[in-house]
């Protein structure tokens, strides 16, 4: 049973799907005082955490402990290099994962929102940078 939403989380979804981006919370916030549609900052975090506990919206935690939240209309993949925090996303049909999915929502008779996919690493110009000259 899916429960009411407030007039603050239709006002965030509607941000989302005419933006159709990733935005943490404080890009929600400056988003909508810039559109002359301004929430408290508490307000904005409070139904972020709303949205995505229904499934409504995903979330995914950036190494620096930062939230990015989007649309739930797709299963997000992502190389995250730790040094610089360039997120790459990876192609929707390199997912190992759809199919232990299927089987888990059938097995574990559970409901399933959507999944996250990410690996943590060093991209390429940060190993370049890492290089030392040969002595």
């Amino acid at each position: 049973m899916k429960s009411q939403r407030t007039r603050s989380q239709e006002i965030i979804l509607k941000l989302f799907k005419k933006k159709g981006v990733e935005m943490s919370a404080q890009q929600v916030f400056v988003e909508l005082r810039e559109n002359q549609t301004p929430l408290g900052l508490a307000t904005v975090y409070r139904s972020l955490d709303a949205l995505n506990l229904s499934g409504a919206i995903q979330a995914r935690t950036l190494p620096s402990g930062e939230k990015l939240y989007s649309q739930t209309l797709e299963d997000r993949h992502h190389l995250t290099c730790l040094q610089c925090g360039t997120s790459i996303p990876i192609e929707e049909a390199e997912c190992p994962v759809h199919q232990l999915e299927k089987q888990l929502q059938t097995s574990a008779k559970f409901e399933i929102y959507y999944h996250t996919l990410e690996f943590f690493g060093v991209c390429q110009p940060c190993q370049v940078g890492q290089e030392t000259p040969a002595s």
